[in-house]
């Protein structure tokens, strides 16, 4: 499974980069590989507030639907429109084309609480669960 070095992890196998006071979230491909093919997204409108840790919307695939967390706290500031009719580009390019939001962050200390690339390497080989 591919890493970036330069994102954040959530246990949840949310990713998040952050530049200054935004953030950039999506799913990671552990994620993805666990879901199969993904069939529906459904995320926040722009102008939702998402809580660290909470359910922020909920992915659906061949397999099950899952719960999508917040990495972050803040205000939603773009959704991804594009998976409403392409959602398999998130198996595709889950750290590119398939970013889910964009929020402006409420609380940019937050980031202290996420798992860096090596740490959240290391959460997957120990089976990815809490």
């Amino acid at each position: 499974m591919g890493n970036l070095k330069d994102l954040l992890y959530t246990s949840d196998h949310e990713w998040a980069k952050v530049e200054g006071n935004e953030a950039i979230v999506g799913i990671t491909e552990f994620a993805v590989h666990q879901l199969g093919d993904i069939t529906l997204v459904e995320l926040p409108e722009v102008g939702d507030e998402v809580e660290f840790g909470e359910t922020m919307g909920t992915v659906e695939s061949v397999k099950a639907v899952s719960d999508l967390y917040a990495p972050l706290s803040g205000t939603v500031k773009a959704v991804n429109q594009a998976l409403e009719d392409e959602p398999e580009l998130v198996n595709e390019d889950p750290f590119g084309l398939g970013w889910m939001l964009k929020v402006d962050l409420s609380d940019p200390d937050q980031v202290d609480q996420l798992l860096d690339a090596d740490a959240y390497a290391k959460h997957c080989s120990e089976g990815g669960s809490d």
